[in-house]
């Protein structure tokens, strides 16, 4: 049970809403008696009757007389037509403020106003715990769908028993730029891949020849950017030095990448890299500090390309090429989708992926590569 500064009666139905939630106890099962919870968590009869009598009158629980407390068929997450004007849909993010999140959030309240729906917002940081507390704050509320970006994509799926509560409850969820890889909802996301890959072919054809890379990789996106990047490299035959390859977590962003860039531009002109490859621009605008710090300059020195064509990337002085990201088209096309599982229109199987091309937008931070490489 949790320890809340809340009245008893409302944290027991929050742990019963938890044990739905979980899949702990599913449509038609039968709960514990009256008596047996109040013995189980220590609470007098009249705060569990308070409590079942809550959750039976939100939908959550239904009563037989003479053989106990059920519960409920799991309909809440149905939108009747009568009510579409009232509905709610749920979105979370890795974060809500920061970077792109705020074009995609803008998107996808621009798409609900149209339909008369409200939005209700959360965050995770990009911290599992974090994502569980959300998803278990969505169950709580009478959601038509919702819209989901996981949390470290690439460290596994810890909550799975909270996506399968949304689906025995039938309500649908659309996932934004990957999924997890247990999980078998419609994905809305940019072909990673083929944006690495096309972040090294720029370079190669300007005469590159060695790119380093920096990927954060606890994340699919990352993932499959670095996967293009190395695959682009193979089929240039360029060598790829294990040191140009710079890999670190979303906790070590702050530093490690800014770090290693620093190391590698003190050696030699011939043995440092003359192109850098960045896993998103919010990257790259930090390299660049890195690369003044050192003496060099972008594109003179050192050729850079970001990823995601955010704000940022026209912000500094040296304007990024970069790749395209549909930030207010994803969160528009997100609804839109999400509409139509909720229409019934089409199943979470059925409905596809929604994949973006990566165009590349090429700027000021790109250049030919240093008279000495292209001898």
């Amino acid at each position: 049970m949790k320890e809340q500064q809340t009245p008893k009666y409302r944290q027991l139905k929050e742990e019963i809403v938890s044990w739905i939630a979980t899949a702990q106890f599913k449509p038609h099962d039968k709960l514990p008696s009256e008596n047996e919870i109040a013995a189980r968590f220590g609470f007098s009869r009249q705060t569990v009757r308070q409590a079942l009598g809550d959750l039976e009158a939100e939908g959550w629980l239904y009563r037989s007389q003479g053989k106990g407390t059920f519960v409920a068929e799991a309909e809440r997450g149905r939108p009747r037509p009568e009510a579409q004007s009232q509905l709610t849909i749920g979105m979370m993010t890795t974060h809500i403020s920061d970077y792109i999140f705020p074009t995609i959030v803008r998107g996808v309240e621009s798409a609900l106003r149209s339909h008369g729906s409200r939005l209700l917002l959360a965050s995770t940081d990009n911290e599992k715990e974090r994502e569980r507390e959300s998803l278990e704050s969505m169950l709580l509320q009478q959601l038509g769908g919702l819209i989901v970006e996981p949390t470290k994509s690439a460290e596994g799926n810890p909550n799975l028993d909270y996506y399968l509560a949304l689906e025995a409850r039938r309500i649908p969820y659309v996932m934004l730029n990957e999924r997890y890889s247990d999980l078998d909802a419609p994905c809305l996301k940019v072909d990673d891949e083929l944006g690495g890959y096309r972040a090294a072919e720029h370079l190669a054809k300007l005469g590159h020849r060695r790119i380093a890379g920096f990927f954060k990789t606890d994340d699919f996106q990352g993932v499959h950017r670095m996967r293009g990047f190395m695959r682009c490299l193979r089929e240039r035959k360029l060598a790829l030095q294990p040191d140009f390859l710079v890999r670190y977590a979303t906790e070590e962003k702050g530093a490690k990448p800014a770090e290693a860039l620093a190391e590698l531009l003190r050696r030699p002109a011939d043995a440092r890299p003359t192109a850098v490859v960045c896993y998103n621009d919010e990257l790259a605008v930090r390299l660049l500090d890195a690369v003044r710090l050192s003496g060099l300059s972008v594109p003179a020195d050192l050729s850079m390309v970001g990823f995601d064509d955010a704000s940022l990337a026209v912000a500094t002085e040296v304007k990024l090429t970069t790749l395209e990201h549909p930030k207010t088209r994803m969160g528009e096309d997100a609804v839109a989708l999400l509409m139509k599982l909720m229409d019934g229109r089409a199943g979470a199987g059925d409905a596809g992926d929604v994949v973006y091309d990566p165009k590349l937008i090429v700027r000021q931070s790109t250049g030919p590569a240093p008279e000495p490489e292209a001898k």
